[in-house]
């Protein structure tokens, strides 16, 4: 974020009284968070969820960008979404509840399918992009943008009882993308669907509400908001949640060289 900080409005202070108090966020970290621009890539299990904690956070512009319209399947997870909304544009109905929940909030929906000829525009000018989308075609073709717009990207996924999420900055020298994690092969759009393999709702928002206490964590960490803040960015970093065990683990993920989005032959 290149424009200084501007403090809090005196009729915000209360609401994010909370946060204020911790020494790892305070009036900076909260300001930082208020002049933030976050893409939320789906809104749907990963997203929707994420979107309730990263609007109460108080993250200034939220950019929603999803296809789908809401099924009554959805309900059992999709935490912003009621009867009422079955038929309706997810990205409009997750815009119209944002705007509901906190008018101070600037709120951009896209109603369009993500693709590789559109990902730039789409993407183009937030501080991060959480992909929280449901198959490697768009992921891939999130990613690729990433890197090349310059732009840190928060993977998240879940399924069943198991859900990852992972921070990626390709576009910093001897960093990872999402490429060098699944590689090349995965460019389809076809992948396990919880239709077919089911999913706990409950670890959805688990894994959502990680998810977006690592955007807090990169924002902080990115924009120099509060010093310390909640630590590094973890770049490279993936982080594996167990529902049933219950557990978590974490491990490392090395740029590839070769990769043909951000290695040493990329254009």
């Amino acid at each position: 974020m290149s424009t200084p900080l501007s403090p809090l409005p005196a009729n915000r202070l209360n609401r994010f009284a909370r946060h204020i108090v911790l020494p790892e966020l305070g009036g900076a970290g909260q300001a930082v968070l208020a002049q933030a621009r976050v893409a939320l890539m789906g809104v749907g299990g990963i997203g929707s969820p994420a979107l309730q904690y990263l609007a109460a956070a108080g993250i200034g512009t939220l950019v929603l960008i999803d296809s789908d319209v809401v099924d009554e399947t959805n309900l059992q997870r999709q935490t912003i979404f009621t009867p009422d909304d079955i038929g309706q544009s997810k990205a409009a109905r997750a815009a119209d509840w944002v705007r509901a929940f906190d008018p101070a909030l600037t709120v951009i929906a896209h109603d369009q399918r993500l693709t590789p000829d559109n990902a730039a525009t789409l993407l183009g000018g937030v501080d991060l992009v959480l992909d929280g989308c449901d198959n490697f075609a768009t992921r891939l073709a999130v990613s690729d943008a990433c890197v090349a717009l310059g732009t840190p990207l928060l993977s998240a996924a879940v399924g069943r009882f198991q859900g990852q999420v992972g921070a990626f900055a390709g576009h910093l020298p001897g960093q990872a993308c999402y490429r060098c994690y699944v590689g090349d092969a995965f460019d389809a759009d076809d992948c396990d669907t919880c239709a077919a393999d089911g999913m706990l709702g409950a670890m959805a928002g688990w894994t959502a509400s990680f998810a977006a206490m690592q955007a807090i964590r990169l924002l902080l960490a990115e924009t120099g908001g509060r010093p310390g803040g909640l630590g590094d960015a973890q770049w490279g970093k993936l982080h594996l949640l167990d529902g049933l065990a219950p557990s978590m683990r974490s491990f490392a993920i090395a740029a590839d060289p070769a990769c043909k989005a951000c290695g040493e032959s990329a254009s």
